[in-house]
């Protein structure tokens, strides 16, 4: 049973054996966990003050606009100045704002506009935190136990996802907004500390013309590395193939009532199923680690995704349309932990912050870009049609994109070739 459980939980190996990603990780479990109550309870509190669905909707918007601007540009400051300071510089500001959330809120400031605003300078400061933290996980473990970090990381990530909203809604429900601000304000102690605790870590020069040796980095430089680079190229494809065409989060109230019909808990069923098998995917992943053929694993994953979608919206019980979305949440977290061990191991060390910056950017526009897609096809059609019609449209364009890119399935990590 102990060997079992070595073979099929995820790998703790980067967590027993680096102090610094140890630390790293847990601040940003428990950071996440706050992050996702915060965003519950603005999302409540705009609803509240406005009691319009559209104005709570902008919520979103206020978001993704920042996340794209400054996605990019984030990820070219941390391949310039020491990424420990600026993964400082991004929590502190996060901290802040999640202290200035938890003042609004005593002092019944009754604005939406300041949410709003708050809103989009979280997005700001996780634009600049985000690609600085994940450049840096390279340089924490060595290059065979990317694979187990990355799913580590996706755990922390999905514990956010799962355990936030449901501690969010019980401090909302008990004392209101206040405490989920508040909670939110002090777990970002944790990051902080973590990051604190780093030694100090500028981006090696990898002496290659791709800006690296150059006093300023370029996004433009970023975006001209990756035109060459066809299977880190691929690494970001895939996900847009997955988020644009199989995205069917915008149906679920059309299909919770049509479908199943349920009411607004059926709707919460189907948002939390991914992310619970997500989770699970992230948590029994001790088998990735033994995958050397990444590229392979994506194409898989992404298929997986598709196939599952389509077959969602088939479903006709409840019970098997939950199943199938655990599935491609799953599959969804098998194919970020090899996207992100792609990129951080075929990428120079000076490339991984723009890098970063574009991986933000794909996956902040990606579900948006598939809410929009998805939305629109039932709007034409039906959402039986567009939840079906998506997923087979996720499955034909990673296919095409495969058989265009053959290099991308025979990548293989003991040989890395971006």
């Amino acid at each position: 049973m102990r060997n079992l459980a070595r073979t099929a939980l995820a790998d703790v190996t980067p967590l027993r054996t680096s102090a610094h990603f140890r630390r790293l990780w847990f601040g940003q479990s428990v950071s996440s966990i706050g992050q996702q109550m915060t965003a519950l309870a603005i999302s409540v509190q705009v609803y509240a003050l406005t009691g319009s669905p559209f104005a709570t909707g902008l919520v979103g918007l206020c978001s993704l606009v920042p996340l794209v601007a400054f996605g990019l540009y984030g990820g070219a400051i941390a391949d310039t100045m020491d990424r420990r300071r600026l993964g400082l510089y991004g929590a502190s500001g996060l901290a802040v704002l999640s202290t200035a959330l938890a003042v609004q809120a005593f002092l019944g400031v009754r604005q939406v506009g300041v949410l709003y605003a708050v809103v989009a300078l979280q997005a700001v400061c996780f634009a600049l935190n985000a690609p600085a933290r994940a450049s840096m996980v390279p340089r924490l473990v060595p290059a065979e136990q990317l694979p187990a970090a990355n799913a580590l990381s996706t755990v922390s990530m999905n514990l956010g996802l799962t355990v936030g909203p449901m501690l969010g809604g019980l401090l909302i429900g008990v004392w209101s907004y206040q405490a989920a601000y508040l909670v939110d304000a002090v777990a970002f102690s944790a990051s902080l500390y973590a990051m604190w605790r780093l030694p100090s870590m500028r981006p090696e020069s990898s002496g290659s013309p791709s800006g690296g040796a150059r006093p300023r980095a370029s996004v433009l430089d970023g975006l001209r590395f990756l035109k060459d680079r066809p299977n880190l190229r691929m690494s970001f494809m895939a996900d847009l193939a997955a988020m644009v065409f199989g995205m069917p989060r915008a149906l679920f109230p059309a299909l919770a009532l049509l479908l199943f019909h349920g009411d607004a808990s059926t709707v919460g069923l189907l948002a939390a199923a991914p992310a619970v098998g997500a989770l699970l995917g992230a948590l029994f992943s001790g088998w990735v680690s033994r995958v050397h053929r990444h590229g392979l694993a994506v194409v898989f994953a992404v298929l997986a995704w598709g196939l599952s979608i389509a077959g969602f919206g088939l479903a006709r019980q409840l019970w098997l349309g939950l199943l199938l979305l655990a599935v491609a949440g799953a599959a969804d977290t098998v194919s970020m932990i090899f996207r992100n061990t792609i990129m951080q191991e075929a990428a120079p060390d000076d490339m991984r912050g723009r890098l970063q910056g574009v991986f933000v950017v794909v996956v902040a526009g990606g579900p948006r870009l598939g809410d929009f897609e998805s939305g629109t096809v039932a709007q034409l059609t039906s959402p039986t049609f567009s939840a079906v019609s998506g997923g087979l449209a996720c499955v034909a364009v990673m296919l095409l994109l495969a058989a265009r890119y053959p290099s991308f399935a025979r990548y293989d990590s003991r040989n890395p070739t971006p």
